[in-house]
């Protein structure tokens, strides 16, 4: 497993698209996102969907500029995630 993630940690997002169901929004795909804070440790939702045990991981609730994800907007966007949805960029600027 990947690294753990801490608040303020910027991340980009996995551009993965699976033939199911994954908690990943289409729109989030590739994204570059920072960490506000863990939401815990949880099964991956598509393992649990395909009745598979998963191990708990962590899952991150990650803030996006809307302007980034949809091309306009100056509010931002917070999306659940878990970690294997994410990859390391560095500390944000605080």
């Amino acid at each position: 497993m990947s690294e753990s993630f801490s608040p303020g940690d910027r991340v980009r997002t996995r551009t993965l698209d699976p033939a199911g169901h994954t908690r990943l929004p289409r729109y989030a795909r590739g994204a570059v996102g920072e960490i506000v804070e863990r939401a815990g440790d949880h099964p991956l939702a598509e393992d649990r969907a395909r009745g598979l045990p998963g191990e708990p991981q962590p899952v991150y609730h990650v803030r996006f500029r809307a302007g980034d994800l949809f091309g306009s907007g100056d509010h931002a966007v917070t999306v659940e995630l878990w970690q294997d949805y994410l990859e390391p960029l560095g500390t944000a600027a605080r």
